[in-house]
């Protein structure tokens, strides 16, 4: 056998591989041996039957494993020599494979880079403090009520909190927004509709609630929208000034629930005491978590910060697509039309692909940090992914173990989440805390 390795990229490698007769002629005699073995035929015991007749009865079958077990001999064997660290299989070019004569195989690959991880202990990470204040806690007890609140009909002027019922109809440049955007009727009139005024969550048309204060049931106005910039819901308003005719039909002032026994019953609580504390730990576990996620971040984007490595295209591609994909199935969650979707696929494209590299070359530096460290994937933390996931999706923990342990590829996918994980949470663990105060 003589194995030739050449260098196509820093990461890409080419194995050419050529098998002599001898080694071709062995692999298949030993695939006719191994279909002789439970080949049943008339008159012979299985294993019995001439090699010839075998040959014959099952020509096919034994063409196809030939070929499988002539191409992966050159691999194993190419592989044991070179001792490459194989990410990705990227192509396999076979030449006519046949009995007594030599074979080529051109095998390419993406392997590992080689580098050295610089120092990662005492990362410099910075947390916010944990200790909730008074006024938090009494925030988040309004927010509370504010859930639960009614909305009665007001005789007065609309003031902030209320919500509006109006009409609306929209213009740009004196031309119907119906017109320019006919399949977006939302946007261009609505007989009858909703908004809050001056909300923290605005209705869809940007800025319109936060004009309708002082307003009273049968007033009429010209409201003055620009859209931004970026407004993909409706490509055509884009960065446009538009003017709505907005006229007001009803005004319903928000009544807070008192805080009485039914409202703390809802909240699983006995008292005020016993909700404010409630309130004050999940502020405190919030506060705790978000400190966790920053540390994370940190360490991760100073280690990469440190690295400077080749990524191999072929991880590449597959995060792009991934970034893609989640991408995309977020956009059409949001109604982004699928025609702007074509209008910058080249800028979504490139936009995808640099975040893959990032992702890629961390995660090349993670894996290289937990094989040093000697971390490992256990049953309890695939079990622990499993209850997540059921717990996500609603699926039965059973059947998503099943389901997982059929399919090598997402086991493989699912290992490789929970090792990275496990480098973080160790970058965060030996990393160096300072906490300062949140900027105002």
């Amino acid at each position: 056998m003589n194995v030739q390795l050449n260098n196509v990229s820093a990461t890409r490698k080419s194995l050419v591989v050529t098998l002599d007769p001898s080694e071709v002629d062995a692999e298949h005699k030993a695939v006719v041996g191994e279909i002789a073995k439970v080949a049943r035929l008339p008159g012979f015991r299985p294993g019995k039957a001439p090699a010839a007749m075998i040959v014959r009865r099952f020509s096919k079958e034994i063409t196809d494993d030939f070929k499988q077990k002539v191409v992966a001999k050159a691999y194993r064997s190419a592989l044991e020599k070179e001792k490459l660290d194989v990410l990705n299989v990227v192509n396999v070019e076979e030449g006519e494979i046949a009995t007594g004569s030599s074979v080529t195989v051109t095998i390419t690959l993406d392997v590992r880079p080689e580098f050295e991880v610089p120092d990662y202990s005492n990362l410099a990470t910075e947390i916010a403090p944990t200790e909730v204040t008074d006024a938090e806690v009494e925030t988040v007890i309004q927010g509370l009520r504010a859930e639960r609140a009614d909305f009665k009909p007001a005789e007065r002027p609309a003031q902030k909190g209320d919500y509006v019922k109006l009409a609306y109809e929209g213009s740009v440049d004196g031309k119907p927004i119906t017109d320019l955007a006919p399949d977006k009727q939302l946007y261009g009139k609505v007989p009858q509709t909703w908004e809050e005024v001056e909300g923290t969550n605005e209705g869809v048309i940007p800025g319109l609630g936060k004009q309708l204060a002082g307003l009273k049931p049968g007033d009429k106005k010209d409201v003055p929208v620009t859209f931004p910039a970026d407004f993909a819901a409706v490509p055509a308003l884009a960065g446009k000034a538009a003017t709505y005719a907005v006229e007001i039909q009803e005004i319903r002032e928000r009544v807070l629930p008192e805080l009485n026994e039914e409202f703390f019953k809802a909240q699983q609580v006995d008292d005020l005491a016993g909700l404010q504390s409630q309130v004050r730990n999940n502020l405190t576990m919030q506060k705790q978590h978000q400190n966790r996620t920053g540390q994370r971040r940190q360490v991760t984007e100073q280690l990469a910060a440190k690295v400077d490595i080749p990524v191999p295209d072929s991880l590449v591609e597959s995060e792009t697509q991934g970034v893609l994909r989640q991408f995309l199935e977020e956009q059409v969650r949001r109604g982004v039309p699928q025609e702007q979707f074509e209008k910058d696929k080249k800028e979504l494209f490139a936009g995808a692909r640099q975040a893959a590299v990032s992702r890629v070359k961390l995660q090349l530096i993670l894996a290289k940090i937990a094989e040093k460290e000697k971390l490992e994937v256990t049953n309890d933390d695939i079990s622990n992914y499993i209850y997540r996931e059921a717990m996500r999706s609603g699926e039965k923990p059973d059947k998503l173990a099943r389901a997982l342990g059929a399919d090598r590829e997402q086991l493989r996918s699912v290992q490789q989440s929970i090792i990275f994980d496990k480098a973080v949470d160790f970058l965060v663990s030996k990393a160096k805390v300072t906490t300062v105060q949140p900027k105002a």
